[in-house]
């Protein structure tokens, strides 16, 4: 296996986890183990690393990759949603740093063969991961064109979503739609061909699939809402995300933890009892510098924000 990946904002993301020797940071997206090698060698000769992921082949290079480490890595097949019951498991209470990168791994999108990029014939599947029962597959053949419009809507802000929801059904009356050629060309024929597209028309509804697939909304919504309580005092949440859904979803979480109050405005005085949890450190999202997009296009529309427990 050659599990390939890049890591995005890697200096910037060591740079607000605050690592240290001693301390204990958890990588909640693994990878290809990018993020996690770094910030071993960053909290040397001590530090710990809890680190997960949902894909069996990420933990599998990881293990190869990190052997050096010994004692000081606990590796996990879990989604970074179990967080708490993993951290529970293995009897820690609480860690200094928590960071989740969002992206797919070079080798998901190259070397998998499960469908997550339309640039290769394979597959319709794009489970990260392989225990899950559903794919991207049953979604197209088994949805209804309502419930396929309201997923590209929602998941993939597809403004062609109706079109393409009835071309998929209409395609399926006729053959099942099992590869990512398949559909790719039906989304293409059936997608607002007006205006200026910059890039491929296929793009959110591969987005919208694999979101839904793997309920990447629901898994980071409640990783946030659970992230004040598994931190220690001046730990640090950091994420990275690669589109509006993920990013939006992360600013306004981390504005709620740090405005505490969640009364009406025109309450005149706190009823609700709650007080802010953590500091917002990026009051505007870090995006990856020229120098690294130029090296690594796909890190393009990255954007990093965190926030330090209270």
């Amino acid at each position: 296996m050659s599990y390939h990946h890049v890591p995005v904002m890697l200096k910037e993301a060591l740079f607000y986890l605050n690592c240290r020797p001693g301390k204990t940071y958890v990588d909640g997206t693994l990878g290809g183990c990018g993020h996690a090698l770094e910030i071993l060698k960053n909290t040397e000769p001590d530090g710990r690393l809890i680190a997960l992921d949902m894909d069996k082949d990420a933990i599998k290079n990881a293990r190869e990759r990190l052997s050096g480490f010994g004692s000081r890595v606990t590796l996990t097949h879990h989604n970074f949603s179990h967080l708490p019951t993993v951290l529970s498991r293995i009897h820690t209470a609480s860690v200094d740093g928590i960071l989740v990168d969002l992206g797919l791994s070079l080798y998901q999108l190259q070397e998998s063969g499960r469908g997550f990029s339309f640039m290769r014939d394979e597959p319709l599947d794009m489970r990260m991961n392989k225990d899950e029962t559903t794919t991207a597959a049953d979604l197209v053949n088994r949805l209804s064109v309502k419930d396929l419009k309201m997923l590209l809507w929602d998941y993939g802000e597809e403004r062609s979503s109706m079109k393409i929801a009835e071309a998929i059904a209409s395609y399926r009356q006729k053959k099942r739609i099992s590869s990512t050629a398949q559909l790719a060309a039906i989304v293409r024929s059936a997608a607002f061909k007006g205006g200026r597209r910059q890039i491929d028309p296929a793009t959110q509804t591969f987005q919208a699939l694999r979101i839904a697939v793997n309920h990447e909304l629901k898994t980071l919504e409640i990783l946030l809402q659970s992230a004040p309580d598994l931190l220690n005092r001046r730990g640090r949440l950091v994420v990275i995300s690669f589109h509006s859904l993920e990013d939006r979803l992360v600013k306004n979480k981390l504005r709620e933890f740090q405005k505490g109050c969640l009364c009406p405005p025109d309450f005149p005085q706190c009823t609700c009892g709650k007080k802010p949890t953590m500091k917002i450190l990026t009051s505007k999202p870090i995006r990856p510098d020229q120098e690294e997009i130029k090296r690594n296009p796909k890190a393009r529309s990255a954007k990093l924000r965190a926030a330090e427990r209270l």
